[in-house]
């Protein structure tokens, strides 16, 4: 399993989510910080679930990064997040 999909199945079954997109963008950092060879350090999130409706998005970003704690601890160098409740739009 990639480290992508790790990500979306994991935030799947702790936000049973509405939308959910989970972008690699690992090649578009090459040679910075964080970087590894094989890439997958580097994502971009946007989820759509109804645990955010209310939520600051400070408290949001907490939520998804408390969700994917192992995988910024051990591997994961950079995570850009998009959390909406449904019905939302920015």
């Amino acid at each position: 399993m990639t480290a992508r999909d790790h990500i979306a199945k994991k935030l799947a079954e702790a936000f049973a989510p509405d939308k959910l997109e989970v972008i690699d963008e690992s090649h578009l950092h090459e040679g910075h910080a964080g970087s590894r060879p094989g890439g997958e350090t580097h994502f971009r999130v946007a989820i759509v679930a109804a645990a955010f409706a209310g939520k600051s998005r400070v408290e949001r970003h907490r939520m998804v990064n408390a969700a994917l704690a192992q995988e910024l601890a051990g591997g994961i160098h950079a995570l850009a997040v998009k959390a909406q409740a449904p019905g939302e739009t920015v």
